[in-house]
């Protein structure tokens, strides 16, 4: 059955027109899968889906994900990264590399934009969740330490949504033509600061958003572990979410200067 794939055309150039049209054709690519972004179900006879390549130094992985939650990319990754996510759950991935049925595991900050209403005034700001537990580099555990490396680095746990957090220097949020690149953090030997998080292709924000981040000169940063948020399609139901998440404790913020324009 045809599938409601959606195949960029840089994904289309990297894995050939045979490859592409035997995907629209519901010849190689599953009907239900996990989104590689957000990890709930999706399914591609019912609903679009984005065809998003992964790109090791040798391994090429086919994945899929929500049209809403990310357009059809190609993704660059590293080797490393590519190869300690294999697994072999059997459809969860067309892999184009014959050898190996392999999918992304390795978690993605999943990022939102949205104006959050604090003390009567509308503020920028992005919420972060990664899409799976965040470890301490170096670790063998199974916890989540995405909260604490945050604390770590200055972000303060919050409570409640009574105030705008405190100014987080040294990091920044970079807008540049109106869109969303990337979360800057300060580098460790003190040079230029270093993408936090960068997005794939630059992300659309709305006007209002825009607005107000020009007239703050700065975006609140929320983040939360994963499953705290989830996809919300309304700034009012992302309001809720991020209440509950704070009421629960697991909740951190900062207010990160604008760089850029």
């Amino acid at each position: 059955m045809p599938r409601m794939l959606d195949v960029s055309d840089e994904v289309r150039a990297e894995i050939g027109d045979e490859e592409a049209n035997r995907l629209l054709a519901g010849e190689n690519a599953p009907g239900s899968y996990d989104c590689t972004s957000c990890r709930t179900p999706g399914d591609s006879e019912h609903e679009r889906t984005s065809t998003v390549l992964f790109i090791g130094d040798e391994t090429a992985v086919l994945a899929f994900a929500h049209a809403t939650c990310l357009p059809s990319q190609i993704v660059q990754v590293t080797e490393e990264q590519l190869q300690g996510a294999v697994r072999s759950i059997s459809g969860d991935s067309a892999d184009m590399d014959p050898g190996n049925k392999v999918a992304p595991e390795q978690a993605v900050l999943g990022v939102t934009s949205g104006l959050v209403l604090i003390a009567g005034e509308l503020h920028p700001a992005l919420v972060v969740e990664p899409t799976s537990p965040i470890v301490r580099p170096g670790s063998t555990g199974l916890g989540d330490d995405f909260l604490p490396l945050l604390i770590e680095q200055g972000f303060m746990p919050l409570s409640e949504l009574s105030e705008a957090p405190p100014v987080q220097h040294g990091w920044s949020v970079l807008l540049a033509m109106g869109q969303l690149h990337a979360v800057l953090q300060p580098s460790a030997n003190g040079g230029q600061p270093v993408a936090w998080w960068q997005a794939h292709q630059p992300l659309q924000v709305t006007e209002g958003w825009r607005a107000a981040a020009n007239k703050h000169q700065q975006v609140l940063m929320f983040a939360a572990p994963v499953g705290s948020i989830g996809r919300q399609p309304r700034e009012d139901l992302l309001r809720d979410a991020l209440d509950k998440a704070a009421a629960n404790g697991k909740l951190v913020g900062a207010a990160l200067p604008l760089a850029g324009t």
